[in-house]
């Protein structure tokens, strides 16, 4: 984890505000033990966020994504959206108790030991699928070596928290993503270590890639390392079964043989990346983040646009003052 930036006052008083009504709602479901934390989590999020502003965007994505379902198909899948993160966030202070060993079932793992025998730098990538934080906890249990990538949460309390919980049965490193952390990720590779990435979220900095039929802009990260130093990408999925139990697979690495243009290669292996992750998606697609405004808006357009102006008036700078 990098260090913290230096707050405000301001951000100090208002960070501090949103992290003791968080840690309330954590020791609550701390106080209710597992089950019952997720449970109620479970109804929180379905009949309490189901009618809350992230329960429209899950919506309209839906809609977007499978025009031809109803209705009623629609907002079932809504309704198990809701739960299911309502559920994540009653579980987040019982982490510990996910990975006692009895409460994650693991399938695939030869897929897993193979790749990390290879000796090569091994990148695991998954998505936002039932309780995401199981995935790192069978790494950790079959004893790969590696560290969690994540984007750290606004609040610097809430962050710290939760790696608290996180490193508890999962990996002791985590990366959080920047410049910084894509070095580190660089450096572990190159030693024949692991890497647990979600790679479903939109970023600014990535490629366009297909995913439900839209482009969605994509972290071409691990696309662009796995081509670079022969890294393995090997997908993990994870299914909630019932309540706090879950079903966690390693699948087989992607296969992917490079043309030797290297932009192209990239892009088309992100593209391979997308749709493993979109076919996990539609196995079980009210045990995803459809509340994430994933695919690429004509305000993301001009953003991006923006961010390269001002990369190359960075650059630009910079190599004039190189030359005086």
């Amino acid at each position: 984890m990098t260090a913290p930036a230096r707050l405000t006052l301001w951000k100090t008083l208002r960070y501090s505000g949103e992290a003791g009504c968080f840690f309330l709602l954590m020791g609550f479901f701390k106080l209710l033990g597992l089950d019952a934390a997720s449970a109620v989590g479970g109804f929180i999020g379905r009949h309490i966020y189901y009618r809350l502003g992230a329960a429209k965007v899950a919506r309209d994505n839906l809609k977007a994504a499978y025009p031809e379902k109803s209705e009623a198909e629609i907002e079932s899948i809504v309704r198990g959206v809701c739960e299911n993160l309502g559920r994540v966030a009653g579980e987040y202070p019982h982490l510990d108790k996910i990975g006692d060993g009895t409460r994650i079932e693991a399938a695939g793992v030869e897929n897993g030991d193979a790749a990390v025998a290879t000796g090569k730098g091994v990148m695991f990538f998954s998505g936002h699928f039932a309780n995401w934080e199981a995935t790192p906890i069978v790494a950790t249990t079959r004893g790969y070596d590696g560290a969690i990538v994540y984007r750290p949460p606004n609040n610097p309390y809430v962050d710290r928290w939760i790696a608290r919980q996180r490193g508890k049965k999962g990996p002791a490193e985590q990366v959080s993503k920047g410049a910084r952390g894509t070095r580190r990720i660089f450096t572990l590779l190159r030693r024949g270590k692991s890497i647990f990435i979600l790679v479903d979220q939109k970023t600014y900095e990535g490629v366009p890639a297909p995913f439900f039929g839209r482009e969605a802009m994509t972290t071409s990260a691990p696309a662009s390392l796995a081509l670079k130093m022969g890294a393995l990408l090997v997908p993990v999925s994870s299914l909630r079964l019932k309540g706090a139990h879950f079903h966690v697979t390693i699948h087989p690495p992607i296969a992917f043989t490079p043309s030797g243009n290297a932009d192209l290669d990239v892009l088309e292996l992100t593209a391979k990346i997308n749709a493993k992750v979109e076919e996990i998606v539609r196995q079980h697609p009210e045990q995803w983040l459809w509340t994430h405004h994933r695919w690429t808006s004509a305000r993301d357009i001009e953003r991006m646009k923006a961010l390269q102006a001002a990369g190359k008036g960075v650059r630009a700078a910079r190599d004039g003052s190189s030359l005086s």
